[in-house]
This record gives structure tokens, C-alpha cells and sequence, in this order.
């Protein structure tokens, strides 16, 4: 409780500088782009639109048993782009700092957190692709959408337990950055972001597969979100507390992991 009202106090004193950092990263990101901010929307509605001929057209994926298959492929490459980009970020964030952690006192957990909020702001002007999508292919706009709220904080919560988890690994080995860029390349399968595994024809090896996907929070914080988007459902018990759990563990163990290092930081920069 002491450990997490230390942090709270630290955000609270230099949220503003929070601020400023994740508009730096926004200036710095479009910067010198004609279209600026406009490829936040731009790209994923482009990336869909191909994919959505490969799997629809020529791998004949459309009737694998998925309703409305464009939209439920840019739920999944959303949420999916989220997470990847902000552990991505975040994984890199404290030594990317290091001259300035050097010459000042700065809580060093704010670089992973400002990566991760400046994903999920990213992410957030990327729903309109979304919202594009769905008027295009004429989508059913339900009641249960606001409930969607809950899996894409829950993820933000996940993704910044793992990104600080990942900072403070990769200070110390920088082979991280390699490693879980091959990780999240195999993620991105099990994931169920193009295919619904509950849909599959029955054999061990999908059984299989199946099983390793639940084990993936990742897949349940997608589910979730399609669930209440594209569905039109309520969130099930088990997606409420899969989701909720996993983003408090990753949480609570990144935020013990970074502390418990970050002092022996400036010897490995």
C-alpha cells in the first residue's frame, strides 16, 4: 500500500510533465508528414482493407463462421497494434532518457507510463478507422459499446505492467528489444486477430490450440472488446475478471520489479 501510495504522490507532483512528454512524442511522431495525424486513421483502415482481400478473397477465409469480418479483423488489429506499440515503446523508454536521468531527479517509471499513454491516445484516434468500417459494412451500433471502456483500460493497465517489466530488462540486457519483437511477431497469431479459434474444425491439434490460446490475455481483452462492439452482448464473469486480474498482476509485479531496480539503472546506461 506504501509502495503504491509513494507513486501516486510522484504522479499527482509531475503529471504536467507526463503531459508534455507524451506532446513531444506527438509533434516528434508527425513531424515533417503531410497528412500529420491523419495516419493514425489512415493506416490501420489501409492495412484492413488488404487484409480483408488476402483472407476474404484469396485465402477464402471470409465464411469461417465470422460476422461482419472486416470490422471483427480492425478490432483485433487495433487492440493488437496497442499493446505491441506500447511495450514496444515502453521497453525502451528509460534508456532512451539516460542523459536526461543523469542531470536530473525524475521518477523513472514516468517514461514506460508516458509511452504507454501516448499508445493508448494513438489508439483512441485509430477508432476511427473503426467507426469507418462499420459504417461501411453497415454495422449494427448496440447500447453495450461503452462497455468496451473496460477491456481497452484493462489492457492499458496490462501493457504498462509489461512494458515496465520490460524497461527494466532491457537496462540490463539489451537483447530484450530482440527477443520480444520475435515474441510479439508469434503473438499475433495466437491471438485470434484474422480467425475465430472457437470456430475450427474439431481435431486434437485445433484443441490444442485452442487451450494455448486461452492462456493468452491478449485474446480476452480482444474478445472482449468484439464482444461488446460487434456483438451487441454483455461482458461474460469470465472475461470481467481474466481481463481485470491480469492487468492488476502485470501491474503490481512490473511496478515491484521496476522499483526494486531502478536505483542500480544509471550503472548499466
Amino acid at each position: 500500500m506504501e509502495l503504491f501510495k509513494a507513486y501516486c504522490r510522484d504522479f499527482l507532483r509531475y503529471r504536467h510533465l507526463l503531459e508534455n512528454l507524451v506532446g513531444r512524442d506527438f509533434k516528434l511522431k508527425y513531424r515533417r508528414s503531410i497528412l500529420g495525424m491523419l495516419w493514425s486513421i489512415l493506416n490501420p483502415l489501409l492495412m484492413n482493407v488488404v487484409m480483408v482481400i488476402v483472407f476474404s478473397t484469396i485465402l477464402d477465409m471470409r465464411g469461417g463462421g465470422i460476422e461482419n469480418f472486416p470490422v471483427y479483423l480492425i478490432i483485433g488489429q487495433l487492440l493488437f497494434t496497442f499493446f505491441s506499440e506500447a511495450t514496444g515503446a515502453a521497453m525502451g523508454s528509460v534508456l532512451a532518457s539516460s542523459a536526461l536521468l543523469r542531470k536530473v531527479y525524475i521518477p523513472k517509471y514516468i517514461f514506460p507510463l508516458e509511452k504507454v499513454c501516448f499508445a493508448l491516445v494513438n489508439c483512441v484516434f485509430s477508432f476511427i478507422a473503426l467507426i469507418v468500417v462499420m459504417l461501411f459494412t453497415r454495422a449494427p451500433l448496440y447500447l453495450t459499446v461503452p462497455l468496451a471502456l473496460y477491456p481497452l483500460l484493462t489492457l492499458f493497465v496490462f501493457s504498462l505492467g509489461i512494458g515496465l517489466v520490460l524497461a527494466t530488462l532491457t537496462v540490463f540486457f539489451r537483447d530484450v528489444v530482440h527477443l520480444w519483437a520475435v515474441f510479439l511477431t508469434a503473438l499475433n497469431y495466437f491471438s485470434a486477430i484474422f480467425y475465430d479459434p472457437m470456430a475450427l474444425p474439431d481435431s486434437p491439434a485445433v484443441e490444442m490450440l485452442q487451450n494455448f490460446i486461452c492462456f493468452n490475455p491478449v485474446y480476452w481483452y480482444i474478445t472482449a472488446f468484439r464482444g461488446a462492439v460487434l456483438d451487441g452482448r454483455l461482458l461474460t464473469v469470465d472475461e470481467l475478471l481474466v481481463c481485470g486480474i491480469c492487468a492488476l498482476v502485470a501491474l503490481v509485479v512490473g511496478l515491484i520489479v521496476f522499483r526494486k531496480q531502478q536505483d542500480k539503472f544509471v550503472l548499466h546506461m
